[in-house]
């Protein structure tokens, strides 16, 4: 086959590899695949040759020195292959072949740490390395995913006009989704869901805070599916309305949206609905763990994200809960009678949530751009999850103004959108959370942002205790709020007659 043909390569022909590959052909390049299994590679040329008009756009090779020399320099090549050792051992396997100023783009869930790791490596070879997170899933990959591309600005500006190009589209000004556009036209009044994130690992990181943003959103959106069904006694289809009935306002997200959808399918093997018949264990790939280990280790307050994650896990045993439950007694739920007001305040309790949630994710930002030493634009972060990705919402816009108005925006619960917002919606916040607790019903995520809120709102919190027992325990010191910051004081606890010790 002819050199130098390819306007861009893409190792890895899982589904996720598949879908791209259709997308970037479909936008008018051409573009050389390759997996390692030859057999898949043959599989899909076959299947794309029956279905897809851009099939010719598709060049498929069988060995990897043919891939690279049929790509035009510099040469960019994408990575859909597993996170972790895998992608390590594709860019060894690629290297040989490549030259100075080539790129190689890791579109998979990689460890931020090991994308800057990975960039270091790469740069001291002459070779160009971009992180890019991919978020829509299958169907996001094919029409339009959300990228988060990090490395030089040199590599991006090679790399932006494809990205630009098979990104998901948005109005510029209202932040809508924009459907049905022919591929590879521009379109008028468009924002393309991706944006030069920062240097080395920053784009695999905002897509890990993305995903842990995401775990946290599902489990607030199930938490008011579960309250609705045992506080209320509806039946699934009937909450799925409500969900459809939310999508239509400030909720508009396409999680609101497809849970509407799930909630509504009947089982397709017997009587009910399907969402019923599903077992209650969640999985996770570890992105959401990532995120809350990560804040940990900033010491940024992301308790509601890693509830979610802890929701997950707890439903993992679920043959110890099973168990629990036939020994473990709680109060008996009471069913409400006044079923619009509480689906009223289930909304207000999952929209200030969500506000809680994003401000946490928008904060562990913060704190990791510090650490390092990146400069994130967060009011053009939430506009490329605007559309494309997971969390793609109507809410997003209202990030994006935020930080239009203030760029350095403490955080999102000071905006005064969302300001009037918690203070109007947190009377049935509250209401839906105390009748959670004493119907024993689990609502953690629920809870842990009411915790945060409560918590971020407080001039004073009861950790002057606390210091006073790292003091007594550990001679740790503490501050006295009558002395200015920074100074530090040690008591000798068991006889504190004794003089104060300025440290």
């Amino acid at each position: 086959m002819k050199t130098d043909n390819a306007d861009i390569g893409l190792v890895g022909l899982a589904v996720m590899g598949q879908n791209l590959a259709l997308n970037i052909a479909d936008h008018g390049y051409n573009i050389a695949v390759f997996n390692r299994d030859p057999g898949k590679t043959r599989k899909f040329i076959e299947e794309a040759k029956q279905s897809e008009p851009s099939h010719a756009r598709l060049l498929p090779f069988e060995d990897l020195a043919s891939f690279v020399l049929s790509i035009k320099r510099p040469r960019k090549i994408v990575l859909l292959v597993k996170a972790g050792s895998a992608t390590d051992v594709t860019i060894n396997a690629l290297v040989p072949f490549l030259e100075q100023g080539d790129i190689i783009i890791d579109g998979g869930n990689s460890l931020w740490t090991d994308t800057i790791r990975r960039e270091k490596e790469l740069r001291a070879k002459g070779i160009e390395f971009i992180g890019s997170g991919v978020s829509g899933g299958e169907t996001g990959a094919r029409f339009g995913p959300s990228l988060m591309p990090s490395g030089t600005r040199m590599a991006w500006a090679s790399l932006e006009p494809i990205w630009r190009d098979i990104a998901a589209k948005v109005d510029a000004v209202t932040g809508e989704p924009l459907e049905g556009a022919a591929p590879g036209k521009p379109i008028e009044g468009g924002f393309s869901c991706t944006e030069y994130i920062g240097p080395d690992g920053a784009g695999h990181y905002v897509k890990m805070v993305h995903n842990g943003i995401e775990y946290i959103d599902m489990q607030l959106i199930c938490e008011a599916y579960w309250l609705m069904k045992n506080l209320l006694g509806m039946e699934a289809d009937e909450i799925g309305k409500v969900f459809e009935e939310w999508n239509q306002g400030e909720l508009s997200s396409f999680l609101i949206e497809i849970t509407g959808d799930i909630l509504q399918q009947k089982d397709p093997v017997g009587p009910g609905f399907l969402v019923d018949k599903i077992l209650d264990t969640a999985g996770q790939k570890g992105t959401g763990q990532w995120t809350a280990a990560n804040a940990l280790e900033l010491g940024a307050p992301a308790n509601a994200i890693a509830a979610a994650v802890y929701a997950r896990a707890l439903s993992s045993v679920k043959e110890e809960r099973v168990e629990a439950s036939k020994i473990l007694k709680g109060p008996v739920i009471k069913t409400e009678s006044d079923k619009q007001a509480i689906i009223e305040a289930i909304k207000n309790a999952l929209y200030c949530s969500k506000i809680c949630a994003y401000a946490q994710g928008f904060q562990l930002m913060d704190k990791a751009q510090v650490q390092y030493n990146w400069k994130l634009n967060f009011g053009e972060i939430a506009q490329i999850w605007r559309g494309g990705c997971i969390i793609r919402a109507r809410f997003l816009q209202k990030i994006t103004d935020a930080y239009a108005l203030n760029s350095r925006l403490k955080n999102l619960m000071l905006d005064p959108y969302f300001t009037q917002a918690m203070n109007e919606g947190q009377e049935g916040w509250r209401k839906v959370i105390a009748l959670a607790v004493t119907n024993g019903i689990p609502a953690q995520g629920f809870s842990a942002a009411l915790a945060y809120y409560d918590g971020y709102r407080s001039a004073v919190l009861p950790a002057n205790l606390l210091q006073g027992q790292r003091d007594y325990f550990g001679a740790h010191t503490f501050e006295r709020v009558d002395q200015p910051r920074g100074k530090f004081f040690h008591v000798d606890w068991p006889d504190p007659a004794r003089p104060q010790l300025d440290v």
